[in-house]
């Protein structure tokens, strides 16, 4: 008798549903998308409305038979990609096909996978949705046309293998244009003054620190060292004297619950996670995860989401597990409801656990810290969400010296609220029954209790500190994700891999945390910016995801969009091809000197980059790195050097060509010796004795291999990790792929092992230095 076939995504995602279903239906994977837009051609017909050349990917032609087969057999065919627009293309493109041999064809959506969640799935099947399937074609031929069609301009007037895209562009535009005002920012000096204080009939209490606010009635503003040491000076032999004490309540409540790019943004802060790590680990605890006797249970909800909805069955079990764990006082009198953002889509609820009942101590022996501690933070945020707001004793007190207003403000915790689970690992201070705290108010600015109105204080110090006025930080990747969310840029789907190919594009680079643009990245951006305006304009590209919403309400037709839109841009097309100056042939001035001949020296464009070539060229072949001070100012790049020369005894320099990072003499051209760079990690190879380097292909491209080539011919293009592999002791993992940083292999033939993996310090060096 012939079974009901389901189709979902991924393997993983298969085997959970399989397990809940026990043989009642079949269940197969498509392993993502199965038709794209061909790799090598435009593959859009821009003369035929747009015509998308969709085929099946070459790697999955034998999945799709297989799933051909299986319907066949099948008595119903019910889809269940992903439920959202990526997941439903997935799911026309797969009906396309299987309707060829099986017309009984729905559409199912999981927004959890538990067993529960499955049934209601299969309960309520829905014919496909043919506008959220336009929107999402607009959204992929949009795409296409920016990047196949700009992107071979900038090969051709920048260098090869770069890369625009609708969104990635507007991505670096700010991360440039934040650069630059940082370089542009002139900082102002200020100084603080505040007075350290105790009460004179209760000294034993700890001092508490009050600021100058006032001078008169005027803001107080203290502009210099003098300024500070005249008002000292006159302030100190004038009595302090309590001018008003408040006292109050102050409630703290808690955050909305996670949504993609918050979840991103947390995990960021929180636990130093990368957007897209953040998503690899989400996507794991999303399909399902072996838990002993209860089997393999999906953890959290679909985690590509803007909507803060939560049903009101979950609710009830919220509500429910705060008041068993922590008690009645903990639930507030009505559940909380979040309203989402005008452009949010309502078709899932926000991130959260699956269950209540499944407290992370619970899961915490079937899985790896990473997974673990992710799980832990949607688990505290979900329920911190619905709990009672923390209560605060505020206490502000006001400071009268002569003319001058000094005010102190500190508070105390009274009612712990949603931060018995939200700020677990970070213990806040309480207010006890006596008021004063374990340490005698020795904890942070804790105004002492009792003070009145009118009282003197004892002066311990008059303080001046020095300060300037600082620009606003450099984007992090959570920082760049709230300011693209914000500006209604991209989609929760996008965030992640956006962030990632601006970096593996060389366009920008993470140091201490922060994101700075490359000079590659400037050189991009400005011709973006000059070229094509409207591209790269906040508004059009947050108004173009307006749009693509519209087109899935069915507002507005995808025909009607790309009409629209591709008019301008063919205009700003064919005028850039012929207006857009080529870095290959043009040069900027850097303001520096040749060390050798006194001309100018100037920024070039070589095929790996740019470089500083004397203006005097062919005379003077003088070239140099170059790097950015912190007001943009290009400087020599000093390079590393590595020991002396065996052949003249001048220092040894780590340089970089045209296939990769070499040792050179520094004497060079009258001295011609140069060796091969070694990285720290060791060829893989068992009974290899070798270390990898790093190097280019002809074609510009990046792999890794043993030094001790020829004789070892071990050569790889995943990067290698500075940590060893704990199945067979290999000296070191290589990272599998570039969508995931955080997932390593082992390259052994005898081992194969995989697994997830913290970043190292090698592996950050290799991408500042590629």
């Amino acid at each position: 008798m012939s079974k009901p076939l389901i189709i979902v995504e991924s393997p993983a995602k298969a085997t959970t549903i399989k397990k809940y279903l026990k043989g009642e239906y079949e269940v197969l994977a498509s392993a993502g998308h199965i038709k794209d837009l061909p790799e090598k051609s435009l593959a859009v017909d821009v003369d035929k409305d747009f015509k998308a050349k969709l085929r099946i990917v070459p790697a999955k032609r034998k999945i799709v038979d297989r799933l051909k087969k299986a319907a066949a057999d099948a008595d119903r065919v019910l889809l269940a990609p992903d439920p959202d627009r990526e997941g439903e293309a997935i799911a026309w493109h797969i009906a396309q096909e299987l309707s060829k041999v099986n017309n009984n064809i729905e559409r199912i959506l999981f927004n959890e996978i538990t067993r529960s969640g499955v049934r209601r799935a299969l309960e309520s099947p829905r014919e496909l949705n043919e506008r959220m399937y336009e929107s999402q074609l607009a959204r992929r031929v949009l795409d296409r046309l920016v990047g196949y069609q700009i992107s071979p301009l900038l090969w051709r007037k920048v260098q090869g293998r770069l890369s625009a895209g609708r969104v990635q562009s507007v991505a670096l535009r700010l991360i440039v244009e934040r650069e630059r005002e940082i370089e542009a920012f002139d900082p102002r000096e200020y100084w603080i003054v505040s007075a350290v204080l105790e009460r004179k009939d209760a000294p034993s209490l700890t001092a508490f620190r009050a600021k100058l606010i006032k001078l008169g009635e005027k803001k107080a503003e203290v502009s210099d060292k003098e300024q500070s040491d005249t008002l000292i000076s006159r302030l100190k032999a004038t009595p302090f004297l309590v001018g008003d004490v408040e006292r109050k309540d102050v409630q703290r409540f808690p955050a909305r619950p996670f949504i993609t790019s918050t979840l991103q943004q947390e995990a960021s802060r929180r636990m130093r996670f990368s957007p897209a790590r953040t998503m690899s680990v989400a996507q794991r605890l999303y399909e399902g995860m072996e838990l002993g006797g209860r089997g393999r249970v999906g953890l959290i909800t679909y985690m590509r989401t803007d909507s803060v909805r939560l049903s009101d069955e979950v609710l009830a079990a919220a509500r429910s597990e705060i008041a068993s764990r922590f008690g009645p006082q903990y639930v507030p009198p009505k559940p909380r409801i979040y309203k989402n953002k005008k452009q949010a889509q309502d078709a899932h609820e926000a991130i959260r656990p699956t269950t209540a009942e499944l407290r992370p101590e619970e899961v915490k022996p079937f899985l790896k810290d990473d997974e673990f501690r992710l799980y832990r933070l949607i688990y505290q945020r979900f329920l911190a969400c619905q709990m009672a707001p923390a209560v605060d004793v505020q206490t502000t007190v006001t400071v009268t010296a002569d003319d001058a207003v000094f005010q102190a403000s500190g508070s105390v915790e009274k009612f712990p609220g949603f931060r018995a689970i939200w700020n677990v690992d970070k213990p806040v201070r309480t207010a006890p029954d006596n008021g004063r705290s374990e340490n005698g108010w020795a904890e942070g600015n804790e105004i002492p209790p009792g003070l009145t109105v009118g009282e003197e204080l004892n002066l311990l110090d008059l303080l001046g500190e020095q300060n300037f006025t600082k620009p606003k930080p450099r984007f992090s990747e959570a920082s760049l994700v709230r300011e693209l969310e914000e500006r209604g840029i991209g989609r929760p789907s996008t965030y992640a891999s956006i962030v990632k190919t601006i970096q593996d594009k060389g366009y920008s680079e993470k140091r201490e945390g922060r994101l700075r643009p490359s000079e590659l990245g400037r050189i991009v951006n400005d011709l973006l910016v000059e070229h094509f305006s409207e591209i790269v304009d906040y508004d059009f590209t947050a108004h173009m995801e307006e749009d693509l919403d519209r087109i899935a309400e069915g507002e507005k037709g995808r025909l009607e969009l790309l009409t629209e839109f591709y008019k301008g841009f063919k205009e700003a097309l064919d005028k850039a091809a012929v207006d857009m100056k080529s870095m290959k042939t043009q040069a900027m001035p850097s303001g520096i000197a040749c060390s050798l001949c006194g001309k100018e020296m100037l920024i070039r464009f070589g095929k790996n980059g740019p470089f500083l070539g004397c203006s005097g060229y062919p005379d003077c072949r003088n070239t140099s790195e170059f790097e950015r001070d912190e007001k943009g100012k290009v400087t020599i790049r000093k390079p590393e050097e590595v020991g002396s020369c065996p052949k003249c005894g001048k220092p040894l320099l780590v340089r970089s060509g045209k296939f990769g990072r070499f040792i050179a003499c520094s004497g060079f051209p009258d001295c011609d010796f140069k060796k091969t760079y070694t990285l720290p990690q060791q060829c893989p190879e068992e009974g290899c004795t070798g270390h990898m380097v790093e190097k280019r292909s002809r074609k510009g491209k990046r792999f890794f291999s043993c030094e001790r080539y020829p004789d070892c011919k071990f050569s790889t293009s995943l990067k290698p990790l500075d940590q060893p592999c704990p199945q067979c002791g290999a000296p070191n993992l290589f990272l599998l792929n570039r969508r995931n940083a955080r997932t390593a292999k082992c390259l052994r033939e005898s081992c194969g092992y995989t697994g997830s993996v913290g970043e190292s310090s090698s592996d950050t060096q290799i991408e500042r230095t590629a």
